[in-house]
């Protein structure tokens, strides 16, 4: 018996030896993910055939499986890391990120108690305190790290469930005098209709408020929608403003969206997945002018934060109200201490260590070093407008956050078309979405490494007969 388990759990040495060659094998792959196509190259009916050869009943040596778990991930998947990714909000991760995932494997901690994984727990506390301090939040503001944005979305309206009514905690939606409501602007993520679903609010509950015009709420429109809910004896809860739309990068009126929550007694919640990020910039944070009156905020560290995916985080005004909303009572576990321990306090039981990797990212990069790549990301996304509108092209929205959404002049032909193209070349990434009753291209600046020469390929793609210059084939 002295052998068995040695494939999952092989000795010192050998282990040693088939991480080293990982790590050279990822670093090729990056390269070459980089010189490459941004979109899958697979062929699907190849893969098929490839998994029904594996029954799991013959074992295969592990160095062989990870050279080719390599393989396809390099071509059947759409690149983020490939700095002609201008697509939806998943940048290439940040090396410290990368790290941080190595040691979280290697140590895999339990963070469900601050009994189990005391220097964990306080490691994430840590970080969080720092973001909610960053964001303007009053001193006290706390919250945790969450599996991403749908999560902390939930927890938000749930706080705001039970701060309406603490009946909700045991009753439900049953305990509310009449239907609870909420209010998100119609560019919002869909996300919350799900959210609704889940809460027992059910998905009528959210209203989608028109927008401006130009992609933000608007306040004139919520206003007229809250009183016509009171009229109608329904009961509001929260108002969602959202910095950074999905579709447009829009950022809603926070201080007037603050306004009305005020006056009605209503939670605010800002849904800063990917705007939020801008807090770490001198010179674009008066853009998110508001988000320190929020109760609750919502910000995903792998999105401009750029760590690696499934790291959201949730921050909230009134830390106490956590351990009301998720406590719990288990004989089996170490402690119940609902100031620190993760499983009283979140959606959550058994949990990975997020926080470590945006620890290391603040540690070894500053704020100072956040506020350059967010930076680079806008004037990037400056450059790119500055070009298509030369070529004639119409850009729609006005988004402070390095997202585009544009029109191509007719003769190119239509957006679907143009992106299609595009996607078939292999040149770069983007994508089409809708914009206020508009099919338009959104492109958006995610990699911290993309350069002068990408947004230069990335035009030519658009405008082929426009820019003169070359198709890159390899940029650095």
């Amino acid at each position: 018996m002295s052998g068995a388990g040695t494939e999952l759990f092989p000795p010192g040495p050998t282990r040693q030896q088939i991480d080293d060659e990982l790590t050279r094998e990822l670093a090729l792959a990056d390269a070459r993910v980089a010189a490459g196509s941004a979109t899958p190259t697979l062929d699907m009916q190849e893969l098929a055939r490839e998994l029904a050869a594996f029954d799991f009943r013959t074992p295969r040596p592990l160095a062989e499986l990870l050279k080719w778990s390599i393989r396809v991930l390099e071509s059947g998947v759409v690149h983020p890391t490939h700095p002609r990714y201008f697509g939806l909000y998943n940048p290439k991760p940040n090396f410290p990120a990368q790290c941080a995932e190595r040691i979280v494997g290697t140590f895999n901690p339990q963070l469900a108690s601050a009994t189990t994984s005391p220097a964990a727990v306080a490691l994430e506390n840590h970080v969080i305190r720092c973001v909610a301090r960053q964001a303007g939040l009053p001193d006290g503001s706390g919250g945790h790290f969450t599996s991403g944005g749908s999560e902390a979305n939930f927890t938000a309206l749930l706080c705001a469930l039970t701060h309406r009514e603490p009946g909700y905690a045991t009753r439900g939606a049953r305990a509310f005098c009449g239907a609870p409501v909420f209010y998100v602007s119609k560019e919002s993520h869909r996300s919350w209709e799900k959210i609704a679903h889940q809460s027992g609010v059910g998905r009528e509950a959210v209203r989608l408020v028109a927008t401006d015009g130009r992609g933000r709420m608007s306040a004139v429109a919520l206003g007229r929608v809250l009183e016509a809910d009171l009229a109608a004896g329904h009961v509001p809860v929260m108002i969602v403003a959202t910095a950074g739309t999905t579709n447009a990068g829009m950022i809603d009126p926070l201080e007037a969206c603050s306004e009305l929550a005020r006056r009605h007694g209503l939670w605010l919640h800002v849904d800063a997945a990917w705007g939020g990020a801008a807090i770490a910039s001198e010179r674009l944070r008066h853009v998110l002018t508001g988000i320190e009156r929020a109760d609750s905020c919502t910000v995903d560290a792998h999105k401009w934060f750029a760590t690696t995916m499934g790291c959201g985080m949730f921050l909230i005004r009134k830390t106490e109200l956590l351990s009301r909303v998720f406590h719990a009572d288990a004989t089996y576990m170490p402690s119940h201490d609902t100031s620190v321990d993760p499983y009283v306090s979140s959606v959550q039981w058994s949990r990975r260590f997020l926080g470590l990797r945006l620890f290391l990212s603040l540690a070894s990069a500053g704020w100072h070093g956040y506020a350059a790549h967010v930076e680079r990301a806008v004037s990037h996304a400056a450059e790119i407008k500055r070009r298509l509108v030369a070529l004639g092209w119409s850009v729609l929205n006005d988004s402070p956050v390095a997202v585009l959404v544009v029109a191509p002049p007719p003769e190119l032909g239509t957006p679907r078309a143009i992106v299609r193209r595009i996607l078939e070349s292999g040149a770069a990434w983007v994508s089409t979405a809708r914009f206020e009753e508009r099919d338009v291209i959104r492109i958006c600046v995610t990699h911290g490494e993309t350069s002068d020469e990408d947004v230069a390929v990335l035009v030519n793609a658009l405008h082929p007969l426009g820019d003169p210059t070359p198709r890159l084939t390899q940029t650095r």
